[in-house]
């Protein structure tokens, strides 16, 4: 199963779970809470009412055949008789519901607002009982056996009189009225409790979804960005690669977990680039170090002296092989250490060739070698150490393969150098990987004496100035061209 399903699964279980049982306590608390509130108000009707009917219990107005006489009685059946019509917050209202009754002091219903039970004996129902010995009396009676909403709830009050041992209990006024009054109000309040309910776990699934979404994308952009640094810290020219990827910028541990693969992505880099470098370097120095060597033990024999000399002359060239592999792998390895050049003054690029043919020009004419320089080319922000040691490693190059008499040209052209020497070239399948290191083609003669390494300065020279290094075979020859970003 997929992280993101998962996600939205368990929150849509928390969720859920939640919803439901905060939807049930609600729910639960709804119909309760309603008839707490209609028992608080029956509570001060049933007080109101005991001190409006005293004076007509205690002057014997109230009792059976007197009730017509009584100001109290007369009031509650207009009372009972007015027409209503009210709505309240949105339901209506067209009854009056209250019933009113009041027993003597033995329990003895006196007036029924209903007249059903005058005369009837009270005095064992809770809610006469229990006022009479002076407590709270209130009960809940079901008119119909089994059906809640046929209950009715009686709120009883004291009717005190005032006699000569002072204030006494002379009767009970009971207020009763069915719960059925307030079911739509509960009704409507138990609909919108639930159809907030709804929207409520709507708004947190879209929430749950959006949260799993973020998470999910989040998540992916670590997952690409890891499998993108899975591959060799090295780029196809063999130098380690100068633009670090984009580290993904997301929030909090999963910001902690991108820095920390970041940071594991540099030590491995570094760890690739170091086995690459001794891997190259080993296979290069191996052929220079036993050929010394079996040039060494060879000398430690009694020899002709031609052979002699043979031997310490081929020592004293690969001893040099040697030295010029070391100063260009140092060389190689300042350049890759570095992110850009540093040019900040126009440089001219004519200049910055003619050193470079003054550089190599000794050794050209040891060969027999004529350079020569055509054009002018331009300015640019360069670093003219950096492109003077470009040059030279190029005129290096051509020199090794150019043939005794030739010449080799440097043609400059706006912000581009091309080096054209006339000597072999090298094979089509060679030319993509011109600028390796440790990469070399056999010199005329058939002799690697290379160290493969020249070329690779070039293209990093060139790729710090953002520009690039092509080249292409030209019969005879083969041409060299250097690209500069203009700037």
């Amino acid at each position: 199963m997929r992280l993101g399903i998962r996600l939205l699964f368990a929150f849509f279980l928390i969720n859920g779970i939640a919803a439901f049982f905060v939807l049930r306590v609600f729910m639960a608390e709804i119909k309760p809470s309603v008839r707490e509130v209609m028992e608080d108000m029956m509570v001060d009707t049933a007080n109101i009412l005991a001190e409006l009917a005293s004076d007509d219990l205690a002057a014997g107005r109230l009792q059976a055949g007197a009730a017509g006489q009584s100001l109290f009685a007369q009031q509650v059946q207009r009372y009972a008789s007015r027409p209503v019509d009210a709505t309240i917050w949105g339901v209506s209202k067209q009854t009056l519901d209250y019933r009113i009754y009041v027993t003597d002091a033995q329990g003895s219903v006196l007036f029924d607002s209903e007249n059903q039970a005058v005369g009837a004996d009270h005095s064992q129902w809770r809610d006469v009982a229990r006022t009479l010995r002076g407590e709270y009396g209130a009960r809940s009676t079901r008119e119909v056996e089994g059906d809640d909403t046929s209950s009715v709830m009686h709120v009883a009050a004291p009717i005190y009189v005032t006699t000569p041992r002072g204030r006494e209990i002379a009767g009970v006024l009971t207020v009763a009225k069915p719960t059925r009054t307030v079911q739509r109000f509960i009704d409507r309040a138990e609909r919108k409790v639930f159809m907030g309910g709804l929207l409520l776990l709507a708004l947190s699934a879209a929430v749950g979804v959006a949260v799993t979404l973020w998470m999910v994308w989040n998540v992916r952009r670590l997952r690409d960005y890891a499998l993108s640094v899975q591959g060799p810290a090295a780029g196809d020219d063999g130098t380690l690669a100068t633009t670090p990827l984009a580290v993904p910028q997301v929030p909090g541990e999963l910001g902690d977990l991108a820095r920390a693969m970041d940071r594991m992505r540099v030590r491995l880099e570094g760890r690739d680039y170091i086995e690459g470098y001794v891997r190259a370097l080993t296979h290069e120095l191996k052929s220079p170090v036993a050929a010394i060597r079996g040039a060494g033990e060879l000398l430690q024999d009694d020899l002709p002296a031609g052979d002699r000399a043979e031997f310490a002359t081929q020592v004293v060239q690969q001893s040099e092989r040697l030295q010029r592999i070391i100063d260009r792998l140092l060389e190689l390895s300042k350049l890759e250490q570095r992110q850009h050049a540093e040019g900040s003054a126009p440089v001219a690029l004519q200049a910055c060739a003619t050193v470079a043919i003054d550089h190599t020009r000794g050794r050209a004419g040891h060969r027999g070698i004529t350079l020569e320089l055509h054009g002018s080319g331009r300015s640019g922000p360069w670093e003219a150490e950096l492109v003077t040691m470009a040059l030279t490693n190029l005129l290096d190059n051509a020199i090794d393969f150019a043939p005794a008499g030739s010449t080799v040209r440097v043609i400059l052209d706006g912000a581009t150098v091309a080096v054209q020497d006339s000597g072999p070239g090298v094979p089509d399948y060679a030319l993509p990987r011109l600028g390796e290191r440790f990469f070399t083609t056999a010199r005329p003669g058939g002799e690697r004496s290379g160290s493969g390494l020249g070329l690779a300065i070039v293209r990093r020279v060139m790729t710090l100035h953002g520009g690039h290094m092509t080249a292409r075979n030209t019969s005879p020859g083969l041409c060299v061209v250097l690209a500069f970003d203009a700037g």
